[in-house]
């Protein structure tokens, strides 16, 4: 059987649906599922624990919905996130897929449909987790490849086309940095501000214009936008 997470946080406000996801996991004997049914809990006390994989309910008590919560999460943490929804509603399902969840379980559900969930997350999430460790391993310290053309030295802070340096301003060359060092990884609103504008006051459009300035310079550089999260340069692959 493929390897299940050991440290699982349930996020379900329904007593009776917790009930039942802790019995179905009860079966596998993990180190510790706990249970809670709103935002203000669950972050409580994931500041004092480490899990390896969250399933959350999208309606959930308190001010914070589901959505939110994870939305919250994955600020500071990288975590797969299994959905647990009745809700089929394409408006929901595209702010859900914005989170690049690691899978869905429908309501009503089955002990199989939760195994199968857990097996397949926890495969792709070590899966992913190794291919990042790869490429770091085989990145060299001075530079990062981006495409075939693209190449950013670390060590000069430049961006590199075709072994020719592009000439950035000092804000485009902030943004270029952070979103190099954090490869195929989303870098939140809140962390480019505050690197490339430090303690200025600021419209909330300015890093959007920022970014629309070097996709106007740089049209082929991979740069994605992530709704509502931010943003992440991805490393082309062949």
């Amino acid at each position: 059987m493929t390897k299940l997470p050991q440290n699982v946080l349930i996020i379900e406000d329904e007593a009776i649906t917790q009930r039942y996801l802790k019995d179905i996991l009860g079966q596998y004997n993990l180190n510790s599922v706990e249970c809670y049914d709103n935002a203000q809990d669950a972050l409580a006390h994931m500041k004092t624990r480490n899990y390896d994989m969250i399933l959350m309910d999208i309606n959930i008590k308190g001010s914070m919905d589901g959505i939110q919560l994870a939305r919250e999460i994955l600020r500071t943490r990288t975590i797969p996130i299994i959905f647990i929804t009745a809700h089929s509603d394409n408006e929901t399902f595209q702010e859900v897929l914005e989170l690049s969840p690691y899978g869905f379980i429908a309501k009503p559900f089955s002990s199989q449909d939760v195994e199968v969930a857990l097996q397949l997350a926890h495969k792709r999430f070590l899966a992913h987790k190794e291919k990042i460790q790869t490429v770091h391993v085989e990145e060299t310290v001075e530079s990062i490849e981006i495409t075939e053309h693209y190449t950013y030295s670390k060590t000069e802070k430049i961006l590199y086309f075709d072994d020719n340096p592009v000439k950035l301003n000092a804000k485009q060359t902030i943004l270029i940095e952070m979103l190099s060092s954090n490869l195929n990884n989303s870098v939140d609103y809140d962390s480019l501000t505050m690197a490339i504008w430090e303690n200025d006051y600021i419209a909330d459009s300015a890093l959007r214009t920022l970014v629309y300035s070097v996709r106007k310079l740089l049209p082929d550089l991979p740069i994605s936008s992530h709704s509502k999260v931010g943003y992440s340069l991805n490393r082309e692959v062949n």
